[in-house]
């Protein structure tokens, strides 16, 4: 695949997952569409949106249930969209959403693979390819970013690290959509800084599109280690989320 194929396949899936026509994305305007339930959505998204904002730079599509349109049109279209995503402007959509029992709750970057800049990165330690069934012990609380205890079903590849037969660093990847896998990474505190991680990523992310899929990779922007490891790893900024959440989804998450 070419960066170019794999920017559209991720534009497809975002349309899918919005509601919204891939061309949306490329458009030099704003966009607003109604959420709804989607089939070959991201398999963990909660449908219907009552707020969601996606960017892949040009524009921000917002995908909303219907009484949250008006709010999020003014906002989208009163701000640039490069200070869309961020304070102080943010306090004001999030004022707005609160009024009707929401708040601003996830927000993201998502990466993609350069195929000219993804290679196989070297690894002081041995690394084995895992499959499903080798996760069956792996779900503990070292390894909750490459695994997900809640969706096992859709762990689907890994790649560990072995120091001299134990588990140090794993990369998994879970089945989110037809087309995209994504990428997580747990690396024992001891081992970290010796570059196993990005090892570890770029060698899953090399399989992923062996496969045929095409992988990706989130981060929030403050994780500075985990954006390092992305583009350390050959991925590289595509685009960015922002989540709207029941104010009490918001308040049980902060206790």
């Amino acid at each position: 695949m070419t960066n170019q194929e794999i920017l559209k396949i991720a534009m497809v899936q975002s349309a899918v997952d919005l509601c919204a026509k891939p061309a949306d994305f490329e458009k030099s305007e704003n966009v607003v569409v109604t959420s709804h339930e989607s089939d070959g959505a991201r398999r963990y998204l909660k449908l219907p949106f009552s707020c969601q904002l996606v960017s892949y730079g040009n524009n921000v599509v917002a995908s909303v249930s219907p009484e949250f349109r008006e709010t999020t049109e003014n906002y989208i279209n009163k701000y640039p969209v490069e200070r869309l995503f961020e304070t102080p402007h943010l306090h004001v959509l999030n004022d707005a959403l609160m009024a009707k029992g929401q708040k601003i709750c996830f927000m993201a970057e998502y990466f993609l693979p350069d195929v000219n800049a993804l290679h196989a990165l070297d690894c002081p330690y041995e690394l084995r390819i895992l499959e499903q069934k080798d996760f069956a012990e792996l779900y503990l609380p070292e390894w909750s970013n490459a695994l997900c205890k809640d969706r096992k079903h859709l762990d689907v590849l890994g790649v560990g690290a072995y120091d001299k037969g134990r588990l140090i660093g794993l990369a998994g990847c879970s089945a989110d959509c037809d087309t995209m896998w994504q990428i997580g990474i747990d690396v024992l505190p001891q081992y970290r800084r010796r570059g196993i991680a990005s090892a570890l990523t770029s060698r899953l992310a090399i399989e992923i599109l062996n496969i045929g899929k095409v992988p990706f990779y989130c981060a929030a922007w403050c994780n500075v280690k985990s954006v390092r490891n992305a583009i350390k790893s050959g991925f590289r900024p595509a685009w960015v989320e922002m989540t709207a959440k029941p104010c009490e989804t918001v308040n049980g998450m902060n206790k």
